[in-house]
């Protein structure tokens, strides 16, 4: 296989890798938020795709193109949608849209598929986008289609955690923009980040529930959630095996 990617591809050398469906499609989900001063606004989309990569080069899979919009940033996990520079789609968007595309890869005789989630928020849009492709795809006979839905960030092992946090994990939530990002992109994209403009602050402390409209002054300035001063390109090698590893160990499980 001389690539990955279907895009990259001629259909008849996809159809003949699809058509019989012990090929799995991962999907990279993304979305265009920001993610500091220090850092360009595609992290959800780059790390994500960079994994799945890697994943598939593992276990013979293929890489579908991300989908690059994600569900409104949510102000306790990515500073909020008030920010200038990200750009977010309805969740009824996100959801039609996961079931479009495994409801086309599955006319291709696509199987097995694996949304890889590189944006907190989209989880529940993700998981109603696949359970109404699969209700759709059940009424036309197809009742062989599975998928897996993860978030790579949920294969960080703790040893890896307590390795570079040093006993100073915020939390997933408060992550954003801060040292498991700029650590990947630094490993990934050096050339998308800027160490000199990392805003060191204590990460965001918010009350134990949502307001809406959103109190803007909750976000830290620099629409960080917590500092990203620890972050490291070794750090980011680190995370990238331990994420790589992780997904395709559980993946060849969840196929077998």
């Amino acid at each position: 296989m001389k690539s990955v990617h279907i895009s990259e591809l001629a259909w008849p050398e996809y159809d003949a890798l699809v058509r019989d469906g012990r090929t799995p499609v991962l999907i990279p989900v993304g979305a265009l938020e920001q993610h500091g001063p220090h850092m360009s606004m595609n992290p959800d989309v780059l790390l994500p795709t960079a994994i799945s990569e890697r994943v598939a080069d593992r276990i013979g899979a293929l890489v579908a193109p991300p989908i690059a919009y994600g569900y409104k940033s949510q102000q306790k996990s990515g500073g909020g949608n008030h920010m200038p520079g990200t750009t977010s789609l309805d969740g009824l968007t996100v959801t039609s849209t996961i079931r479009d595309v495994l409801k086309e890869l599955a006319r291709h005789g696509v199987r097995r598929t694996v949304l890889v989630n590189g944006h907190y928020e989209n989880s529940a849009f993700i998981v109603e986008g696949v359970d109404l492709a699969q209700r759709e795809l059940r009424w036309d006979g197809i009742r062989d289609f599975s998928t897996v839905v993860l978030s790579y960030w949920d294969f960080v092992t703790q040893e890896a955690i307590d390795a570079i946090y040093q006993g100073e994990f915020p939390g997933w939530a408060v992550e954003h923009g801060g040292v498991l990002e700029t650590s990947l992109m630094l490993h990934l994209h050096p050339h998308l980040v800027d160490m000199e403009k990392v805003c060191d602050h204590a990460s965001a402390q918010f009350p134990p529930y949502d307001f809406f409209p959103i109190k803007p002054e909750w976000t830290p300035a620099s629409g960080c959630l917590s500092s990203a001063k620890r972050a490291s390109a070794q750090h980011g090698e680190t995370l990238l095996k331990v994420c790589v590893d992780g997904i395709s160990r559980e993946l060849a499980r969840a196929f077998d």
